[in-house]
C-alpha cells in the first residue's frame, strides 16, 4: 500500500481553486480522464458516483467514481473520493482546500493507493514509491498551473 499527504500554496482565490475540481472542469487538472458522467445523484454530495473512463498509453479503463466526503464551506473546500482501477488498485483521494486569505489557497493532496489482488500488489512494489510521488507532485503542480491561468 502506498500512502501520500502532501500540500502546496496556490496564488489563487479558493473558489477559482475549487471550481477546477467540478465536474465540466476536472479534464483541465485529470488530462488522461477522457469522460467522467454523473449517474447518481449530484456532483456537490456526499454519495454522489460518477463513470469515469481514464486512458494509460492505448487501454482506456472504466470504473466508477464515488463522494465519500464533500464540504464546500467559505474557509475551507474537500471532497474525497473512492474507485477501483482496473479490478487491481483500490484508490482513495482526498482534495482538501484552505482559504488563506483572498488570493492565496492551501491546497492539500492525500491519497491511499492498495493493491488489491497479487497484481496489484506486486504492481506498486515495482512501482516504488518514487514513481508515486513524481505523480502525486504533477499533479499538485498541474493544479496550480490552471488555477493561476
Amino acid at each position: 500500500m502506498i500512502e501520500w499527504k502532501e500540500e502546496i500554496l496556490i496564488e489563487a482565490n479558493i473558489e477559482k481553486v475549487w471550481s477546477l475540481f467540478r465536474d465540466e472542469n476536472i479534464k483541465r487538472i485529470m488530462p488522461k480522464v477522457e469522460e467522467h458522467t454523473i449517474i447518481e445523484k449530484s456532483e456537490m454530495e456526499v454519495g454522489a458516483k460518477h463513470q469515469q473512463k481514464y486512458r494509460e498509453g492505448k487501454r482506456v479503463e472504466t470504473y466508477i467514481v464515488e463522494t465519500l466526503a464533500y464540504v464546500d464551506d467559505e474557509k475551507q473546500k474537500k471532497k474525497q473520493i473512492h474507485f477501483v482501477l482496473a479490478k487491481a488498485f483500490e484508490i482513495n483521494l482526498t482534495f482538501t482546500l484552505l482559504k488563506i486569505d483572498e488570493s492565496q489557497t492551501k491546497f492539500i493532496y492525500e491519497g491511499q493507493n492498495k493493491g488489491v489482488n497479487f497484481v496489484g500488489r506486486a504492481m506498486l512494489k515495482l512501482g516504488g514509491k518514487k514513481g508515486n510521488i513524481d505523480v502525486v507532485q504533477e499533479f499538485l503542480n498541474k493544479v496550480k498551473q490552471e488555477a493561476v491561468k
